[in-house]
């Protein structure tokens, strides 16, 4: 789930582009495939499970395997 707090964010999905604004918010099922685009800054929350990794399926050097909990 993303929460847009401040900014605008585009979400290009696989058959439509959806703008979210702040306090609009857009959950994507898992496997569907998505890119999260902004022109400018964008304060958002993100909500996802803590097997998700921020580079999707690809592991690289810069992924992280074991993330910080609040």
């Amino acid at each position: 789930m993303f929460l847009v707090l401040e900014g605008n964010l585009k979400m290009i999905l696989e058959d439509k582009t959806l703008d979210i604004g702040p306090g609009e918010f857009i959950i994507i099922p898992k496997g569907v495939s998505h890119k999260p685009v902004a022109k400018e800054e964008v304060h958002l929350l993100l909500f996802e499970p803590d097997t998700t990794l921020h580079t999707g399926n690809v592991v690289h050097e810069i992924t992280k395997n074991k993330l910080e909990k609040l």
